[in-house]
């Protein structure tokens, strides 16, 4: 029922077999007898729960649980590591955009965006946005002369586009707005104020 404690100068203690606790000796029947019948030790974390929280204690702390991104079920030690890391349906950002979208969906985004150009304003060259780091470094800002046939390139475009629209005149549509209310109020006026005919005079 109880075993001996196995140092020696603890002789006023027993280790209770069913617990494994160091018990007073003095008390150590009546603690076995209270805690063989009432506690259970969970067979995952080793803890001594009462067995009538058993099934509760097994659901809260140690039932798989799923993921809510991409219901992948797994223990809950692991769910904030999964979510935060590894689940493919996590939020993460395109290094070169920032654009939030999901993890399993970054490759295939950045291989296209990184291939995407911008102007460098010191050497006037369209640099990949993926080499941008690397060339922002080694750039000694000498700007670099434009081939002659991207230039006439760029001239064709500017002929093909369409002319931009004529302004329009805000002033006459200011003056014809306001024209076009003045009227308005005025009839209206002219309907409210009018005079209604003397009952006398009718007579």
């Amino acid at each position: 029922m109880a075993l001996a404690a196995s140092d020696p100068a603890a002789d006023t203690t027993n280790i209770c077999s069913h617990c494994e606790r160091a018990i007073p000796s003095s008390n150590i029947d009546l603690h076995y007898a209270h805690c063989s019948r009432n506690l259970e030790k969970c067979k995952i974390c080793g803890d001594m729960v009462p067995r009538k929280h058993a099934e509760e204690h097994y659901e809260s702390t140690h039932a798989p649980v799923t993921c809510s991104l991409c219901s992948e079920m797994m223990d809950p030690e692991n769910l904030a590591l999964h979510k935060g890391e590894k689940c493919p349906k996590r939020i993460v950002t395109c290094d070169y955009c920032e654009f939030p979208l999901p993890a399993v969906d970054l490759f295939e985004h950045q291989e296209v965006c990184g291939n995407r150009t911008e102007l460098c304003h010191l050497c006037n060259r369209y640099i990949r946005l993926r080499e941008r780091v690397a060339h922002e470094v080694t750039c000694n800002g000498t700007p670099a002369e434009i081939p002659r046939s991207i230039r006439e390139a760029e001239r064709e475009r500017a002929a093909r586009r369409p002319p931009p629209p004529p302004p329009r005149d805000l002033s006459t549509r200011r003056l014809l707005f306001t024209i076009a209310i003045a009227g308005i109020a005025i009839f209206l006026g002219s309907l409210l104020f009018q005079r209604k005919p003397d009952i006398s005079q009718a007579n």
